[in-house]
């Protein structure tokens, strides 16, 4: 149901709108594309994302319609920043929850002086494998269909950067995180390696994206309550038509 109190200012869409939404849990960015677009109709307009977040993660998704699609870009280059837990003392072949661990790891004898320390080299300019599971394209096709085939691939490193890595909570098996990145960063892959510096294993088991550039989460509205402000406006404007 949509929240009466809302605000939602008045939007031109073909013009261009910025909308600031919180993907949820287990949707594609593109089913939240999808969504916003089909909401749109019968306008047919470019409605596009600006940086896509896994299905697993939450958090900020930048969507652009009309005219503003074209900066796109623009707004996916901007630093991110995520909140997120991870595991520590296993593994999974996803570095996530989307597949089952295959490796577990003695963690009683690690220190928190030893968990923060590790941070440490993953702080600044950084090179980095993306996830086998991943929506990076080799030879056209997207890495984790090859991954669910159980096709072989090789992944080629990539270069981010790092500009903060904060252990904000150690309840082992669980530690909290925050971290500031630039565009592309695979966190996935952050966490994995972290438990590798560790000498272990760690996956990602919560990731929420804060912040993208100067926009913040906090001023997203939840997709349910768009679309169905999107419907309600439709359906007023349809009546309007037909009473005149």
């Amino acid at each position: 149901m949509e929240n009466k109190n809302l605000q939602f200012p008045d939007f031109d869409f073909a013009q261009g709108e910025l909308l600031l939404l919180n993907k949820p849990y287990k949707w594609t960015s593109f089913d939240v594309v999808g969504k916003i677009r089909n909401s749109l109709k019968p306008l047919k307009l470019k409605v596009g994302h600006a940086g896509t977040l896994d299905p697993l993660a939450t958090g900020l998704l930048i969507i652009c319609t009309g005219k503003l699609t074209k900066q796109i870009d623009t707004f996916q280059a901007e630093e991110k920043e995520y909140t997120g837990t991870m595991i520590l003392g296993a593994s999974t072949p996803s570095f996530d929850m989307e597949t089952e661990v295959d490796a577990t790891f003695a963690i009683q004898h690690l220190t928190e002086e030893e968990i923060y320390a590790a941070t440490e080299p993953f702080k600044g300019d950084i090179e980095q494998y993306p996830p086998a599971h991943s929506a990076v394209k080799v030879n056209g096709e997207r890495l984790y269909v090859k991954a669910r085939l159980g096709e072989e691939v090789e992944l080629r490193k990539r270069h981010v950067t790092v500009n903060a890595f904060e252990i904000t909570r150690i309840d082992l098996p669980e530690i909290d995180f925050r971290i500031v990145c630039s565009k592309g960063t695979y966190i996935r892959s952050l966490v994995s390696d972290f438990g590798k510096q560790l000498n272990n294993g760690a996956y990602l088991s919560k990731l929420t994206r804060t912040r993208s550039g100067n926009f913040l989460l906090k001023n997203a509205f939840e997709v349910a309550d768009l679309v169905q402000y999107l419907r309600n406006k439709r359906e007023e404007n349809k009546q309007e038509t037909e009473s005149n």
